[in-house]
């Protein structure tokens, strides 16, 4: 058995504890931020999108670059090209948050180094995989972070703001609660 093989089945053997509880979900994140070289499997795990442990190590994936984006910066292309194939919520949810700290980062906070990692095509694909979690069937949280980071990310492509006025306007009457107060808030924003 390699090294490589050994470091994901003990990754995968820790996912199995981790349930959606703050802690438990903290927990991971740590063993991660203490063991960066494990990373490249997690993000291996979350690519298992058909396998419910890819839930798990999505939620701990979203736990990590809250308290350390940085982390995820060396990784944005693989990053980048599990996501459009994730399609269980308790993953997609996870992943458009993560798109939202990036948008933060880059647009508001302007840190230096997510500035100089996401690059256009990163962000172009951001907007792409924001607007059809947009569009398409999800739950409200992929939804709303995914105005912000479109409203955000629409600050550096002009064609973004006029796209997502049109459909969050069209699906205003029929989203939810939350989905019309997030609306509303990008809506004034974009006006």
């Amino acid at each position: 058995m390699t090294k490589d093989t050994l470091s994901m089945i003990l990754l995968e053997d820790v996912l199995n504890t981790v349930d959606h509880s703050r802690e438990k979900r903290k927990h991971f994140a740590n063993l991660i931020l203490e063991n960066p070289a494990l990373l490249p499997d997690l993000l291996n795990i979350c690519a298992q999108v058909d396998d419910e442990i890819s839930c798990r190590a999505s939620w701990g994936l979203e736990f990590l670059c809250k308290h350390d984006l940085t982390a995820i910066l060396p990784y944005l292309d693989q990053l980048i090209s599990i996501v459009p194939n994730v399609y269980q919520h308790p993953a997609v949810r996870p992943m458009a948050k993560i798109f939202e700290y990036l948008s933060i980062a880059y647009y508001q906070k302007k840190n230096p180094k997510v500035r100089a990692s996401l690059t256009t095509i990163h962000r172009e694909k951001i907007t792409e995989l924001c607007f059809d979690w947009i569009i398409t069937d999800q739950k409200v949280a992929p939804k709303a972070y995914s105005m912000t980071s479109l409203y955000l990310l629409g600050t550096e492509f002009d064609w973004v703001h006029p796209e997502l006025k049109i459909t969050l306007e069209n699906n205003y009457n029929t989203g939810s609660a939350a989905y019309k107060a997030r609306s509303r808030m990008v809506l004034k924003k974009i006006s």
